[in-house]
């Protein structure tokens, strides 16, 4: 049976993942939280390990998430940026509200169909681009040079048990941080639900 919690306490300076040198890291997305009569995310690595989670207790668009580790301690927050004609989420270090990390605006050109979202830093330069379909859980987060730095794939059937859109893969390649790539899935959901 494939384990939820380590079984160690990770110390606080290696909270992060380590980014894999040799491939990408693949990473199961259940949308779903582990407490009862939440909202949110449970992610494990392909060991079967808890990785990230999101616990909220209210559904539908929140003004604030917070992404953890296995044990609870805050990686990132999340805010989505209130009085902004644009669907524009702001990411902060920890639980801090001060020198966002990253910004995330929605795409509303109608003209680039293909995009469903930019990442931006602090000087508004583009860090990442998204494009796909989060509905159907087909996503592509391609960085400055437009190579493929993480995807959002339907999980595939495992000897005949499909899985509906609520458990998907999160394939992070080197050039990305997880816990980043795992916040992008977060701000999505907000768009699109």
């Amino acid at each position: 049976m494939a384990r939820v919690y380590p079984s160690a306490v990770v110390p606080r300076a290696q909270q992060r993942l380590s980014v894999a040198t040799d491939g990408p890291r693949v990473l199961t997305v259940w949308k779903k939280s582990l407490l009862f009569n939440c909202y949110g995310f449970t992610v494990f690595d392909s060991d079967g390990n808890l990785v990230f989670r999101v616990d909220n207790y209210t559904a539908g668009i929140k003004a604030e998430i917070v992404l953890m580790d296995a044990s609870g301690r805050s990686l990132l927050t999340i805010r989505r940026k209130r009085l902004s004609l644009l669907d524009n989420w702001i990411v902060y270090d920890g639980e801090s509200a001060v020198n966002p990390l990253f910004t995330v605006t929605k795409n509303m050109n109608l003209l680039n169909t293909k995009s469903l979202a930019r990442v931006g830093s602090k000087t508004k330069k583009a860090i990442y681009d998204i494009e796909g379909s989060y509905t159907q859980r087909c996503c592509f987060v391609y960085d400055d040079k437009r190579r493929c730095v993480a995807e959002i794939k339907r999980k595939e059937s495992v000897k005949g048990v499909t899985f509906g859109g609520d458990v998907f893969r999160l394939f992070v390649q080197p050039e990305i941080d997880p816990t980043v790539a795992m916040a992008l899935v977060v701000v999505l959901d907000q768009m699109f639900i």
